[in-house]
């Protein structure tokens, strides 16, 4: 199990050989010195490279080091290297509550997508009006897996449940009034839905759904897509 001690951090080469793609840097809590030193070397291993949870300011040092590091602004990632080949045709769909959620259903796109599966995105179809949601139900029918991020209430995992066959990842999000306490009150809602085929993941955990929705299409049938 190879991997490489840096000293504040242990660099799992292995990864790729048990995973599929390589280890995934996550930015937050980590110093700007540290994450471009793993950042470079992760790209001199590996041809691309996902760190999460990114600011602009770590960006523009990776990029100073690593000159092909690229910068999505919506979720937050640093990518080196560019798209790798799609893996299957099964498609993830990941919709979204409202458009305030976007930002941690990019980071599900994006991840999922540096995967190697198909993404489609659907914003701002919840409840508050459901009517929008309607005119895509085939679209979200031939998907393999969908993607589900809400914050208020949480509902939209249940109602994309009720409608489609495929699995629905649920990723509640810290948007939201007093009540919501931080993204608590849509996760305690998405984890007692009442519709069959629903998972949740933690708090604005946009990078864990796109991994699981990926492995998810993967997995799949491809006359499923």
């Amino acid at each position: 199990m190879p991997y490489e001690d840096i000293g504040f951090a242990k660099l799992d080469g292995h990864r790729a050989i048990r995973k599929g793609f390589p280890e995934v840097v996550l930015c937050q809590g980590k110093s700007t010195r540290q994450v471009v030193e793993i950042v470079e070397k992760l790209a001199a291993r590996h041809e691309r490279v996902l760190a999460t949870r990114a600011s602009l300011e770590v960006y523009e040092a990776v990029l100073v080091r690593v000159p092909d590091a690229r910068w999505d602004d919506d979720a937050r990632l640093i990518l080196v290297g560019g798209d790798p080949p799609l893996r299957t045709s099964c498609r993830v769909v990941v919709c979204t509550g409202g458009t305030s959620d976007i930002p941690v259903a990019r980071e599900a796109m994006v991840t999922a997508r540096w995967i190697g599966a198909p993404v489609e995105g659907l914003f701002d179809v919840g409840v508050a009006g459901i009517h929008r949601l309607f005119d895509h139900v085939p679209l979200l029918r031939g998907a393999a897996c969908v993607v589900a991020v809400a914050g208020m209430e949480g509902a939209l995992p249940s109602v994309l449940a009720g409608l489609v066959e495929c699995p629905v990842i649920g990723v509640p999000t810290s948007v939201g009034y007093g009540a919501h306490f931080g993204g608590v009150a849509p996760l305690l809602g998405m984890l007692n839905s009442c519709a069959t085929g629903v998972s949740v993941v933690n708090i604005d955990n946009g990078f864990g759904a796109g991994v699981i929705a990926a492995l998810i299409a993967l997995g799949a049938k491809e006359d499923a897509a």
